[in-house]
């Protein structure tokens, strides 16, 4: 959005697919705007495009009725591109929201929709209390939501994807004191809206101006809010300039829709490297002030406290987990590591201790790893998850191979993961797949095989390490269960353990398993793999953001400078962004080499320098209160976790993944070490 300039210029981009271009003509296009007095409610003016013989602009919109404002409009087409410059102007003092809608052609029932980062087909993997088809089969949602702020729509049957995005330059937000209804806005934003809408069964793509949502606003996990329409000021002679794209291309299925969209969003927004003189060495550095302070040491198992923290104080809690968001084990695997290369005597010991401590009493009677304990309170967690046990064994499969390089065995802690890989091939399904959660008797809790890839990785490392083919065998059989029920359905879901819906995770942890497998395969069965790992990778790149969202004047994250380029948002439930990426860099540069595309290497290393912003060092801490405990619900639009909103953390969070997740980032090439590659 650029204030009192004309739209200039034409910036050339190289198409997609060579398609006719959408059909932009009046017929197929309607706009609104809605104008509002303060203390009253908003008058809606319908406008039509009235073709121009003169001047700067092609089409003024017009209505009926005189108004107080000016609408015109440029529409400059390219290819299979069509860039819209919409100038609006205001004759006397006005709030405004403006909006347009471009019909696709495509039949309603015969689409699936792509919001990048909070929109996959009609998201029926999520509940009624998250945006899906459940509650509307239309949503506008405000573009600070997505990693791109382009909504896509899909016409499966034919065969063709349409999508718009916005081009302006984002650089204003502004403070609101209400989220629902008629709000007007404290001053300017840069953010509008984008979505898709079932009118008279056929797709209409709709975006406008500045921001509104419908039917409902998502406020935080699980909670729709009544829908919101904001209204920016615009005083007398001062005029805002717009710019839209819209696109179309061809795709054989929702796959490629994505590949081809995500393609073309990286390609028009150039997301660069953030400038940081933070360096992976310095960040280790900083970071391993959280296995000092973190590290408790006087309960049956020694761990590191990383879950469920205050902000405020970073003070140690009860809580013992060794996967998911705790991540004791590869902590302290990356602890003694790294102990040993700087001749840190501390991180050596306490890592030693907490492996001494969980080889011994971190276990189920069935041998199973004791996920989650409570201390204080006496409680271990019941119900397993395949993905805590994965990562509990991956870690330890990194230690004991760590371990032996350095001429040290582990016999205790051999047989235990034997064990526990022989119970993951008694709990692999038929058709391959892992139940989500489960008991120490095998019975099955949730049977959901979102999280199935997590096990995929300490079955290959298990083959590799043990030398035993039967893992490999169930790696493989994984492997299958994805291919026919994920990544060719393009369903990712259900991979992270606080939530029912698509998620980052699923396709990330799919995109790794499979990336696996062609590690330690070759020939036509590795091109196989690396083609899974590859068709995977755009989804879970489709997370990750290729623009900066603005924040407002008094928001933390802004007032200190934060560029989302390159964080990922979570999951449909949770509606935030974070630096969960571990080895998805090693993904992405080995399928960059292999398949030549620079455009993963590239995006890789935006990945790694921005995700390196929010490092917490004296002076600097970011809003937590120790160093090198990297915050983990970064709140980057209109939802909360429970707490505090955009521009601010949760007040509770879990630095024991973020920092295993920034470690691994840093600690490149593990997985090709590990396998011998």
């Amino acid at each position: 959005m650029n204030v009192k300039r004309l739209f200039f210029g034409i910036v050339l981009l190289l198409g997609i697919a060579k398609v006719v271009a959408a059909d932009y003509t009046a017929g197929n296009v309607s706009a609104t705007i809605a104008l509002k007095v303060p203390g009253n409610d908003a008058n809606r003016y319908s406008l039509s495009l009235q073709k121009l013989e003169s001047g700067s602009f092609g089409y003024q919109l017009v209505t009926s009725e005189k108004i107080p404002i000016t609408v015109f409009q440029n529409v400059v087409e390219n290819g299979d591109k069509q860039r819209i410059s919409v100038l609006i102007t205001a004759l006397k003092d006005v709030y405004f929201n403006y909006g347009q809608q471009v019909k696709t052609g495509y039949r309603h029932d015969d689409c699936l929709f792509y919001m990048p980062g909070f929109w996959y087909r009609r998201n029926l993997r999520s509940p009624e209390q998250a945006p899906s088809f459940h509650t509307s089969d239309s949503w506008l949602v405000r573009e600070d939501r997505l990693s791109t702020p382009l909504t896509a729509v899909f016409d499966a049957k034919e065969g063709k994807s349409m999508s718009v995005i916005r081009l302006d330059k984002f650089d204003n937000e502004a403070l609101t004191t209400h989220k629902e209804g008629e709000i007007i806005l404290s001053g300017k934003t840069s953010i509008g809206y984008t979505g898709f809408e079932n009118v008279s069964g056929e797709t209409v793509l709709s975006f406008g101006f500045p921001y509104k949502e419908m039917p409902k606003t998502y406020i935080r996990k699980l909670t729709l809010a009544p829908p919101v329409e904001a209204f920016q000021f615009l005083r007398k002679g001062e005029s805002v300039s717009l710019t839209w794209e819209i696109s179309e291309r061809e795709a054989s299925d929702f796959s490629e829709c994505v590949q081809r969209t995500w393609e073309y969003s990286y390609d028009t927004n150039h997301p660069q490297s953030v400038n940081t003189s933070y360096t992976p060495e310095m960040m280790k550095q900083v970071m391993s002030n959280f296995f000092v302070e973190s590290y408790v040491g006087d309960n049956p198992t020694h761990y590191y406290s990383g879950v469920g923290m205050r902000t405020s104080t970073c003070e140690s809690t009860d809580v013992a987990e060794v996967g998911f968001v705790g991540r004791t084990l590869l902590n302290a695997f990356n602890a003694l590591e790294y102990g040993e290369q700087k001749g840190r005597t501390d991180l050596v010991t306490n890592a030693n201790s907490i492996f001494e401590t969980y080889e011994k009493n971190g276990f189920s009677a069935a041998g199973f790893f004791n996920e989650v304990v409570y201390y204080k309170r006496n409680f271990v967690e019941p119900v397993h998850s395949i993905r805590r046990q994965s990562e509990g064994a991956y870690a330890i499969l990194h230690y004991l191979n760590y371990e032996r390089l350095k001429g040290r065995k582990h016999v205790e802690w051999e047989k235990r993961v034997r064990e526990m890989l022989d119970m993951f091939l008694r709990l692999q399904n038929q058709d391959g797949s892992f139940s989500r959660k489960f008991k120490d008797d095998f019975s099955i809790v949730d049977q959901s095989g979102g999280s199935t890839p997590s096990a995929t990785l300490p079955l290959v490392m298990g083959y590799k390490y043990f030398k035993d083919k039967r893992y490999l065998v169930a790696a493989k059989k994984t492997i299958d269960y994805l291919e026919k029920e994920l990544i060719s359905k393009a369903d990712y879901f259900s991979s992270t353990l606080d939530a029912n819906c698509e998620d980052k995770e699923a396709s990330l942890y799919a995109a790794s398993a499979a990336y696996y497998l062609a590690l330690v395969t070759k020939g036509a069965e590795q091109e196989h793999y690396a083609a899974l790992a590859k068709k995977a990778t755009y989804f879970a790149l489709s997370w990750y953001y290729t623009w900066d969202v603005p924040f407002a004047q008094g928001q933390m994250l802004g007032d200190i400078g934060l560029k989302t380029r390159g964080w990922g948002n979570v999951s449909v439930e949770n509606n935030h962004i974070d630096v969960f990426v571990f080895e998805f860099a090693d993904v992405l540069n080995w399928l960059s080499k292999r398949y030549t595309e620079k455009r993963f290497s590239d995006f890789a290393q935006v990945i790694s320098t921005s995700m390196r912003q929010l490092l917490p060092v004296e002076g600097h801490l970011c809003g937590v209160a120790k160093v090198g405990y990297y915050p983990e619900v970064v709140q980057h639009t209109n939802w909360d976790y429970g707490k505090n909103g955009k521009g601010f953390y949760n007040d509770i969070f879990a630095p024991g993944w973020t920092v295993a997740s920034l470690w691994e980032l840093f600690s490149p090439g593990r997985a090709e070490h590990f396998l011998g590659k």
